[in-house]
């Protein structure tokens, strides 16, 4: 395993991402370990200059959930019924989501995501796109599974939302509607092309797949991608499902996928055109289309990773696998001022492990399901 960079990074350092390995210790969930190994980390935290790791990840990318709730129930993230969710006022108000961002975006994060649960049915979205908008990030982008985006895409790009990752799992109707459980495919083909008119491009199609359900279907969401020109990106399942039941015979690895797909039309790698990012992008060699591989399992990125959660109930996560979390909602609602959220940011992030350690015999999977921390 790499050693931690304890150098201090001072304002106007260029900091330079370093290898590190993808085999860690499993993350704590004891509250007093948890605790101390954030003491000791904060002892050689960086104060100045942008949000880096000991690892020499900068971040720049924060994911915001806005909502715990959805009006879906898909059978690889929530239960069909009993789901539990946050009290109204646990949730973060936009003006907290807002001045949370304006800070972020001080220590360099350049790029908001917008997640759930499922983003639209937080009443009001497009005004807190507007007041994200106004801060200025580079791009601003919202994943949802388009059940109420056809309606609402011209006032959200209105408001300053630049593109949708839209959820979309078969293209087959009575498929979707069993992995969904509800909800219809029409509806979410008509929605992306509501997208596409009021200018929310590119428009991402992301597609989990589940082994015996949905993976014949490989082929048919390639000629998607040719057709349409939307990328479509496979994603592996993960460990977070509401019901505990992953296991890896239920995932189709990414290498799997792009050898189906490379058979019937060649494909060629796209290259690393917008840094740090999930997915390994490919298109086809005769030029008709792209197409995503997001291989959090088999192929971790970890160590390129650059991104920060933010779950609904005000919490940061500066792993999506990690249980380790620093609620700023609390300390927001004690009336502090920028510099104790900027500092609850930098220790978030100087405390983040080098891998998520799924593929080690002690990991834990994480507490909280996909719904619950935000994609």
């Amino acid at each position: 395993m790499s050693e931690p960079n304890d150098s201090v990074l001072l304002a106007g350092d260029v900091p330079r991402a370093v290898p590190v390995s993808i085999s860690v210790q499993p993350h704590l969930r004891d509250v007093g370990e948890t605790k101390n190994s954030l003491s000791i980390a904060a002892a050689s935290m960086p104060t100045a200059g942008p949000l880096i790791d000991r690892y020499g990840r900068v971040h720049e990318d924060l994911r915001i959930s806005v909502t715990d709730r959805c009006n879906l129930r898909c059978v690889y993230c929530m239960s069909e019924e009993g789901m539990t969710f946050l009290p109204r006022s646990e949730l973060l108000s936009f003006d907290e989501i807002v001045k949370i961002a304006r800070v972020a975006h001080t220590l360099g994060v350049t790029a908001i995501r917008l997640t759930g649960g499922e983003p639209l049915v937080r009443k009001g979205l497009a005004s807190l796109i507007a007041q994200l908008s106004e801060i200025g990030f580079d791009d601003l982008a919202l994943t949802t599974n388009g059940m109420q985006l056809a309606t609402l895409a011209p006032k959200l790009a209105d408001a300053g939302l630049k593109r949708v990752n839209v959820s979309c799992d078969s293209l087959k109707a009575d498929r979707f509607e069993s992995i969904r459980r509800r909800g219809d495919l029409a509806t979410v083909l008509g929605a992306m092309d509501a997208a596409e008119a009021a200018g929310l491009n590119p428009v991402k199609v992301n597609v989990v797949l589940l082994r015996g359900n949905n993976e014949d279907e490989i082929l048919d969401f390639a000629a998607f991608a040719r057709q349409t020109g939307r990328v479509v990106r496979f994603i592996e399942f993960m460990p977070l499902d509401a019901q505990g039941q992953w296991d890896r015979t239920q995932l189709v690895p990414g290498h799997e996928i792009f050898e189906r797909i490379n058979e019937a039309w060649p494909l060629e790698a796209v290259g690393d055109l917008d840094g740090p990012a999930p997915a390994e992008r490919f298109r086809f060699v005769d030029g008709h289309g792209e197409i995503g591989l997001i291989s959090s399992v088999t192929q971790p990125f970890c160590g390129t990773c650059n991104r920060l959660r933010l779950t609904a109930d005000g919490s940061i996560r500066n792993c999506l696998f990690s249980d380790d979390e620093y609620s700023v909602r609390d300390i927001l609602r004690a009336n502090v001022g920028d510099r104790e959220i900027e500092n609850l940011l930098r220790r978030a992030v100087w405390a983040k492990f080098p891998g998520h350690a799924i593929n080690e015999p002690s990991f834990l999977r994480p507490a909280r399901s996909m719904s619950m921390i935000g994609g």
